[in-house]
């Protein structure tokens, strides 16, 4: 119950139903707020105990200073929990260890439950094994079944038993499409209670649902398990920055260009830790579909949210995607009442401004390894030569492949060995999927071909893509091309792109070709889509088809001819590419209500492999010792019921010296497990086949696995170990300090008691939000990391493990301060905290270096987690107290 001391509840009458509201015109300023705060006052005035949430913080809000650094911290309670299967089974396994730790310590383990609908989509675990042939589908279900099955029994047994949990079962749809397509109401109805629906979840791309005017960004697992816990997420009141849009789009610039655009504009302006909100009359011009896909690019420009508000749009794609009358009608009238309906002529008040004429967008591709590197397509060939070099010492490397079937071709550098129709980003677009399917049709009746060498793969976000492209009549012309389904899921995207062929492959390998892939995605890092594909490009659906009929990135797509026709004239992509007008004829004709209205009518029941897995019962769960997929975590072991006082850090070595822009895709396990890597000699050494150690995403709910792997990505450079790539440090343990493994050499630190540092750059943990990248560095035995600057997520999720995250002064670096990353470290005044005051620095002494370093603890409930070891301890002390 809300302590109401702004006597703001009141009644909306929405046709025959009344629902309770919390009005915003009851606070003083609520009406110059911007959209995304509004939604965060209606949070704290529904929510108010008086005690986290008080009238000062609803003043605050109310009061808000557009120009001030974020200073104020809030606690926003989120109205749902959302999460894929790589981050969600981490979870579900922490609060099924969570529940034997409550009950080991007198407590009622039934109190461990969300709160609040958790669900969860499982999207990340299908493979692109099989490609190009008709049951490439069926047989890649069966692969991930087979792979999997130990993890899906472990998934249907926490729907069983956890109250509001549910599981949508593989081959449905990527995680955020399904989101915007059927699980986000807009506006919430809960306890005779409307209010507009939030969410955290577990994967970065959770601001996709921004583009329905729902507020809500990813956060690390441990984050969400607390939410799901009803912990308030505790944050500072943020900057907003206003982007304006005018205009139209152009002929032949597609959504992906826009979100190329904006994410390219809004990196160079600097938007980490703020919220973006999109206003302006060309907000109306803006597709629902195309705000999802500006939305989902949020992590990749670096802001909290990317957010839309509520107009005709929104109400037109909840009624296409078969949300019921009352539900329509109960979200425009409460966006209407609350000032939440998007008024174009009205320009709230914003931090900073932004502005974009969309009749400026060009066609264009992101790459060679960051979403945020535009390149316009008419440069990209040039481009790509000037890239080249970083990654090939020689500009050409001629290669002959002898395919199975005896025939034979040249690859290069610059082979595009990979062309994926992938990714939540663009599979939830019908304009640019049937804009892709349309240029296959136009190509195909020109009689051109997919290159011999090109992998393609069509992975649709949900099944009403594949419903429509049947309906259009355009299937066989993507199947024709080789654009067969492989699986619903994110695939390429996340590096399940599967391996290439084997003759391309060892081709690849043998001479050392810098090969590409070409993926209408929206993470391109390096090591991250395939072990053996060096650069990567983010492009429109329909340009990834182009490039898989030309492909190599050395030709000009837009000047050079894509192939021959029958009679051997040049067929060029001006020959080929469909105009608005198709495009928007093919969309009205072919995509309705009852698709999604039939695919989703059953939507957590799953087929017949999902509904005949044998399924453990009982509160706590039975784990199996002989388990490589799902094992008992050691956070709670030897926990006390009250936390030890925080500690000095003395004696310290450093694990890892890093430099800029490492990702959490550098930290946290993910893709292929490599054979000879710590991870495989586990695995090996508890049975498991080569062929099916799988990719670290599925197989964390095994610590063993995943500490192993962290830090252990192919393309990292740690420079205490020159001259290697990948997992390795130097273990000072030893004499001279030999070249290990950093799993290696953490297990004889942590034998011998000394704790670790890493040293890191600018942007340290940027990327997706992977709990496992904080989970691993604690278990490693990282007591801190010292870093330039830190990507929000990244930086709360050390302190939720109880790792201290630190900041050189400004300006500052570990080179500029002489350090080798050889020192002793000590840090000390951390001990403050004890004293319920977070330091605002700490005194750090590395070798005959000393310097103050800033603490990024940046709220009193983030040194409240710290204080008590990490965020789960915080909540189950809390919970038995």
């Amino acid at each position: 119950m809300s302590a109401n001391s702004f006597d703001a509840r009141s009644s909306l009458q929405v046709g025959d139903e009344s629902y309770e509201i919390f009005k915003l015109s009851a606070v003083e300023g609520s009406e110059r707020l911007p959209y995304s705060l509004k939604v965060l006052l209606e949070n704290l005035l529904r929510t108010e105990d008086g005690a986290n949430i008080t009238a000062d913080h609803i003043r605050a809000l109310g009061g808000w200073d557009p120009n001030a650094a974020p200073s104020q911290e809030i606690q926003f309670t989120p109205a749902r929990v959302i999460m894929q299967d790589f981050t969600g089974v981490p979870c579900v396994v922490d609060l099924a260890t969570m529940r034997e730790a409550v009950k080991e310590l007198g407590g009622d383990p039934a109190k461990i439950n969300p709160l609040a609908p958790a669900e969860l989509v499982i999207d990340h675990s299908v493979i692109a094994d099989k490609f190009g042939t008709k049951d490439a589908f069926t047989q890649n279900v069966e692969i991930e079944y087979g792979r999997n099955k130990e993890r899906y029994q472990f998934l249907r047994w926490g729907q069983t038993a956890f109250d509001e949990f549910k599981v949508v079962p593989p081959g449905t749809g990527i995680v955020h499409q399904v989101n915007i397509e059927h699980l986000a109401r807009t506006i919430m109805v809960r306890g005779g209670q409307a209010y507009p629906d939030t969410c955290v979840g577990t994967d970065s791309h959770t601001t996709m649902v921004n583009g329905l005017g729902v507020l809500g960004w990813g956060v690390g697992g441990i984050e969400a398990e607390a939410a799901m816990l009803g912990q308030p997420v505790s944050m500072l009141i943020p900057r907003v920055v206003g982007f304006k849009l005018n205009g139209q789009l152009p002929a032949g610039a597609t959504a992906t260009d826009l979100v190329l655009t904006i994410t390219e504009m809004l990196r160079k302006h600097g938007v980490v830790g703020k919220f973006v909100e999109f206003y302006g009359a060309g907000v109306s011009a803006i597709p629902l579909a195309n705000r999802a896909t500006i939305g989902n690019m949020s992590p990749e420009f670096g802001s909290t949210c990317a957010i839309f508000p509520i107009d005709n749009e929104t109400i037109n794609y909840l009624k296409l995607t078969g949300r019921d009358e009352q539900q329509l009608a109960l979200v425009e009238a409460y966006a209407k009442e609350q000032g939440l309906w998007h008024d174009a002529a009205k320009e709230p008040v914003y931090s900073e401004y932004l502005e974009l004429d969309l009749a400026t967008v060009v066609p264009s591709i992101a790459g060679p390894k960051r979403p945020q590197d535009r390149v316009v397509l008419a440069e990209a060939a040039a481009k790509f030569a000037e890239a080249l070099p970083t990654y090939s010492a020689e500009a050409s490397k001629p290669t002959t492949v002898t395919a199975p079937d005896g025939s034979s071709y040249q690859i290069d550098n610059g082979a595009v060995v990979i062309a994926s129709i992938t990714s939540c980003t663009n599979t939830s677009n019908p304009s640019v999927m049937l804009g892709a399917a349309l240029l296959a049709k136009k190509a195909v009746e020109k009689g051109l071909q997919v290159k011999p060498w090109v992998k393609t793969t069509l992975a649709p976000g949900s099944k009403v893509v594949m419903g429509y492209y049947e309906k259009a009549g355009l299937l066989p012309y993507m199947e024709k091309l080789g654009f067969n389904l492989v699986g619903y899921g994110c695939v390429t995207c996340i590096g399940n792109s599967g391996p290439l062929p084997e003759e391309v492959s060892a081709a690849v390998n043998e001479a050392d070709l810098a090969v590409v892939s070409v993926l209408s995605g929206n993470r391109n890092f390096e090591g991250r889509i395939n072990p053996d594909v060096k650069m990567n490009y983010l492009a429109s659906p329909p340009l990834v088809v182009a490039y898989a009929l030309a492909g190599n990135m050395n030709v000009d797509i837009t000047r050079d001819a894509l192939g021959q026709d029958a009679d051997g004239n040049d067929v060029f992509l001006a020959d080929i590419w469909p105009t608005e007008q198709e495009v928007a004829d093919v969309v009205a004709h072919s995509i309705d209500q009852d698709m999604f209205t039939r695919d989703y009518a059953d939507v957590f029941a799953g087929d017949h492999r999902w509904q005949s897995l044998p399924v453990p019962t009982g509160n706590t769960f039975e784990w199996d010792a002989e388990s490589t997929y799902v094992r008992k975590p050691p956070y709670f072991e030897g926990m006390a019921k009250t936390p030890s006082p925080v500690q000095d850090i003395a004696g310290a070595r450093v694990l890892a010296k890093l430099g800029d822009s490492v990702t959490t895709d550098h930290i946290s396990p993910a893709g292929n497990i490599k054979a000879g890597t710590p991870a495989a000699q586990y695995l090996t050494e508890h049975g498991v086949e080569k062929r099916d150690f799988n990719s670290y995403g599925s197989r964390r709910g095994n610590h063993e696995v995943m500490i192993r792997g962290t830090f252990a990505n192919i393309r990292l450079r740690n420079q205490i170990a020159p001259g290697t790539e990948g997992g390795y440090t130097r273990d000072f343990t030893q004499a001279e300090g030999p070249v290990s493994f950093i799993y290696d050499a953490s297990q004889n630190y942590q034998a011998a008691g000394i704790p670790l540092v890493v040293l890191a750059g600018k942007e340290y943990g940027s990327g997706s939000s992977r709990d496992w990248a904080a989970k691993g560095t604690a278990l490693l035995g990282v007591k801190a990391v010292i870093a330039e600057s830190y990507e929000r997520i990244h930086r709360s999720n050390l302190i939720g493990m109880g790792v201290l995250p630190l900041q050189f002064p400004e300006g500052q670096s570990a080179d500029s301060l002489g350090l080798t990353g050889e020192e002793t470290f000590s840090i000390t005044g951390v001990t403050e905290l004890n004293e319920g005051r977070t330091p605002k620095t700490v005194k750090v002494k590395a070798g005959d270096v000393e310097f103050d370093a800033v603490v990024r603890i940046d709220t009193p409930g983030e040194a409240d987690y710290y204080r008590n070891g990490g965020i789960l301890q915080y909540v189950l002390r809390s919970l038995i107290g």
